[in-house]
């Protein structure tokens, strides 16, 4: 890894994850770094689908595949992440290999807009029934402002019930960091 930032980690295991032709979500687009990291790894025969709620969001991210020349890769949807499985083609459920969410607000946007609980935990379950077999969800948790902290809660709880038999939960932290810092997690469907 080249830095020990949140991004940064999990790009690196988003990369071990997807290989060339897989079909993976963005689940929340924001300025589309996740994005573009996913429509590198899937290559020409892959597939991305990329939600956000707002509108500036997805103008970000289709800008920032232009730029890259990878718009084709990527079909970008304004739906909030709990309605993800109503807007993808029956044909690509249970085939996600990866779907990379970011709890929160979009950084440089609206704070006031942002993800919350009831919605994430919806999305995450739409999530864990969209993946195929050795599929993950690679969350990046943030809390703080209203509703973060909550949200961070509700999340980790669920995390915490999901059937052992089913599903890995890989979480952790940047312990020493002060602030209330991001927690990474993965979830591999067994």
């Amino acid at each position: 890894m080249e830095t020990y930032q949140l991004s940064e980690w999990c790009h690196h295991f988003t990369r071990i994850q997807v290989e060339e032709g897989d079909i993976c979500i963005d689940a929340t687009a924001g300025n589309g770094y996740d994005t573009e990291v996913l429509c590198q790894l899937v290559g020409a025969k892959g597939k991305v689908f990329a939600f956000d709620i707002q509108e500036k969001a997805i103008e970000s991210t289709r800008q920032r595949l232009i730029k890259g020349g990878l718009e084709k890769r990527a079909t970008l949807v304004l739906a909030g992440h709990e309605n993800m499985k109503q807007h993808l083609p029956l044909e690509v459920h249970g085939q996600i290999s990866c779907i990379t969410f970011n709890f929160g607000y979009l950084p440089g946007g609206d704070r006031t807009i942002a993800t919350g609980v009831e919605t994430s935990i919806a999305a995450l379950e739409q999530g864990l029934d969209l993946l195929k077999k050795k599929g993950m969800l690679n969350l990046c948790i943030y809390s703080g402002g209203d509703s973060g902290f909550v949200e961070r809660a509700g999340i980790l709880s669920w995390l915490k019930g999901l059937d052992t038999k089913k599903y890995l939960v890989i979480l952790t932290e940047y312990y020493n960091r002060p602030n209330h810092p991001p927690m990474p997690a993965l979830v591999v469907r067994l």
